[in-house]
């Protein structure tokens, strides 16, 4: 495995994800990456979510690598990764949801890139697992127009300190893109990476393919725009880009 002084931290929201959770915690444990920790936190699961990801504890513990399950109520996932951000004494933190995983190099994909550019937030490239099989979203960032047609959250990496400074507001399903947003707006040093580093199974309510959740989706996203002082023009732009998404899905 790679050694790097840098420490990275990564974070699982778990809710009755029993059915996934081993492909994730697996693909943390498997890291070509050491210098890290690992917390799950779980929304008091139904199932026995929590139950196996406690059977891992032993083999974390063989790598030398900080595990810990966490079980509590929370106000949904981007609440729990608050929390479980807050327990890491980490200089990088990553997220990989409970239904999705990480390449093997992930996590050293990401602290190489960190090493060189300093930055405050960066992501990658996404690999949508559809039923009808497998795309890869491309990493962009455009200053000029900012959109989320780039952004892939599953695969960003950010500082503690900026996650701290600006930690998810607990809103709506786009506290990602309003996180990012904030970052953005205030002049923080942002990079992408065209290489996968995680992998995402496409579906939830991001993707409903109903007129009137675009519509939900464009107010929402135009929200953001609109709290962190953005043009008018944006909410035209999510209009469109949501009629385009909903008739090639």
């Amino acid at each position: 495995m790679k050694v790097s002084s840098v420490k990275v931290g990564i974070t699982t929201a778990t809710f009755n994800n029993a059915d996934t959770i081993s492909r994730t915690i697996e693909s943390v444990l498997n890291q070509t990456y050491s210098n890290i920790e690992y917390i799950i936190m779980d929304g008091l699961s139904e199932d026995n979510t929590v139950e196996i990801a406690r059977s891992y504890e032993e083999k974390f513990r063989e790598k030398n690598i900080p595990f810990k399950v966490v079980s509590e109520k929370d106000s949904g996932m981007y609440d729990a990764i608050n929390k479980a951000t807050a327990l890491l004494d980490v200089e990088l933190v990553g997220n990989v949801n409970a239904d999705d995983f990480y390449e093997a190099d992930a996590v050293e994909k990401m602290v190489k890139l960190y090493e060189k550019e300093k930055y405050d937030a960066a992501w990658a490239d996404l690999r949508l697992i559809t039923p009808k099989g497998e795309v890869i979203k491309k990493a962009k960032l455009n200053k000029k127009i900012w959109t989320t047609t780039g952004w892939c959250h599953p695969t960003m990496f950010a500082t503690k300190k900026l996650l701290t400074e600006y930690p998810y507001i607990c809103h709506d399903m786009y506290d990602d893109f309003d996180f990012i947003t904030a970052a953005f707006k205030t002049g923080k040093k942002i990079c992408v990476l065209n290489e996968v580093v995680s992998n995402f199974n496409f579906g939830g309510q991001s993707t409903k393919k109903s007129l009137s959740e675009a519509m939900n989706r464009v107010n929402i996203t135009y929200g953001i725009y609109k709290r962190h002082g953005m043009s008018k023009l944006y909410y035209l732009h999510r209009v469109i880009f949501e009629m385009i998404k909903l008739v090639i899905s």
